[in-house]
């Protein structure tokens, strides 16, 4: 793909609304907040229309006029592809809902949606003259920095908790990055790369610390959009951690409706996170603008959601007032149960986060807080082969007679 324009006028604060300049390296903004990229809404409405997008490649760079990607930058790709939306009408039945549809992140290279922040973040990285890039992770996205730095040609280091999924870490060290197990949690993975980038002149792409996952991630929007015929659905229900997902996505509708291409009805968000550690949704709840302190103690095995204080916290607060979403905290016992249900009864292998945003919505059915008339996009983030799987241990003798009715 070769970029002809880019149509960012400028990055923004997203607390102080102070501007930046485009295409220079940047963390974060002068106040300690994540940094957005703003575009140039009119002239994109000039130079494209939803119609012309049908001769392009279903990938996430068709939408480019809506990504930050300069003239001179090196697409830094492994075939980021649509992922479909799938249904699950026996589910929804079970359920006693309406129609639910999956969007699979799973498919994405690396096995996650990750895939699509660190395609973009990576691709601005080298474009803007970065060499060695830091991380901490729960996984997925150490695997995709790992991959997205390997195809471009640039080093990468990862801090991983130290019960993160051993397929994972393993995955991100196969992938070449500098790779090590932190004994404690996301956050403290964070410290260390914050310390590193200090003395060793790494560049911190810790989640929101950059400007572009964010715009990358915003694809997952553009494309439901454009899947959906070019309208929204009702609901979409999103296992939280950070929250680049749930705010880049809230980014791409507010553009689009901005452009005339979808109208001015929003789905609403709704954050899914585990008892085990749901600072945001305590946070909402309890009608806060930010997440006071950390969550205390973390319980949760699943992983995607471990975020015991979000840097975007109050922009993720946000986007659940201005969609009247809500958020959701789900048992990882629930969880585990609906992950076995919907592998024997669609024939799906969620992840675990995937299967959290169901027993989400199942809550909320029950709860009245949504109707059986909403449509409702749930999502995989992640490939269910990343994660644990309970063991089988029935086995046959084949020199044993076979009683063939009891198996």
């Amino acid at each position: 793909m070769t970029v002809l324009r880019s149509y960012v006028t400028h990055l923004e604060c997203s607390f102080s609304l102070k501007q930046y300049e485009p295409e220079q390296l940047y963390n974060l903004s002068d106040a300690g907040r994540p940094l957005i990229v703003r575009y140039d809404l009119d002239a994109i409405k000039a130079a494209v229309s939803p119609e012309e997008l049908l001769a392009r490649p279903q990938d996430m760079w068709r939408y480019e006029e809506l990504l930050p990607v300069p003239p001179h930058a090196e697409i830094v790709s492994l075939g980021e592809a649509w992922t479909p939306l799938i249904p699950l009408p026996r589910i929804a039945k079970k359920f006693g809902g309406g129609e639910i549809l999956v969007k699979d992140e799973g498919r994405m290279p690396t096995g996650s949606f990750k895939a699509r922040g660190l395609a973009l973040a990576v691709t601005m990285a080298k474009a803007l003259g970065v060499s060695n890039i830091a991380m901490p992770t729960a996984g997925n996205a150490g695997a995709a920095l790992s991959a997205y730095c390997s195809r471009a040609g640039l080093r990468s280091t990862v801090f991983c908790p130290e019960d993160a999924p051993e397929t994972t870490v393993r995955e991100i060290a196969f992938h070449g990055a500098e790779t090590y197990r932190v004994n404690g949690l996301i956050s403290h993975c964070g410290e260390l790369v914050a310390q590193g980038a200090e003395s060793q002149g790494w560049f911190d792409f810790s989640t929101l610390k950059e400007p572009y996952r964010i715009e990358g991630k915003k694809t997952m929007g553009l494309e439901i959009a454009e899947q959906l015929d070019w309208d929204v659905p009702d609901l979409i229900f999103y296992p939280t951690g950070g929250g680049t997902g749930l705010i880049g996505m809230w980014k791409a509708f507010q553009e689009l409706a901005e452009l005339g291409w979808i109208s001015k009805k929003k789905p609403r968000m709704i954050v899914v996170q585990s008892t085990g550690c749901a600072p945001l949704v305590k946070a909402f709840d309890e009608g806060k603008a930010f997440v006071d302190e950390p969550w205390k103690p973390v319980t949760t095995k699943l992983h995607g959601v471990r975020v015991p204080k979000p840097l975007g916290d109050f922009l993720c607060l946000q986007v659940m007032r201005d969609s009247d979403g809500f958020g959701v905290m789900v048992s990882d016992d629930n969880v585990a149960d609906t992950r076995a249900m919907v592998a024997r009864e669609e024939g799906f292998h969620l992840g675990p986060e995937g299967a959290a945003c169901l027993v989400a919505y199942r809550q909320a059915l029950r709860t009245g807080r949504i109707t059986k008339s909403d449509q409702a996009i749930v999502f995989n983030c992640g490939n269910g082969l990343k994660s644990d799987l309970p063991p089988m241990d029935r086995s046959i003798d084949r020199h044993e007679t076979i009683d063939f009715g009891s198996l």
